[in-house]
């Protein structure tokens, strides 16, 4: 895979903290921080995919089962 190298900021308790945690003590800053971005990325595609399904049935509700409630028989007791 080809990487390039990028720069961020951050506060030095995140970086305190950050380097205390086993997991990047095993695997390094770079691989935490592509896994956090990753995360980070998958996350907003699923907020971007729910929010279109939730803006698609505001504008289009679904109606084919609108009348389903006068149709059902409840038993009696």
């Amino acid at each position: 895979i080809n990487m390039k190298p990028v720069q961020i900021t951050m506060d030095e308790a995140l970086i305190d903290a950050l380097d205390r945690d086993p997991h990047v003590v095993e695997r390094g800053r770079s691989a935490v921080v592509r896994e956090a971005v990753k995360a980070y990325l998958a996350r907003r595609r699923d907020e971007t995919i729910a929010d279109a399904y939730r803006r698609g049935y505001e504008e289009s509700p679904a109606t084919e089962f609108a009348d389903w409630a006068a149709q059902g028989v409840w038993p009696e007791k």
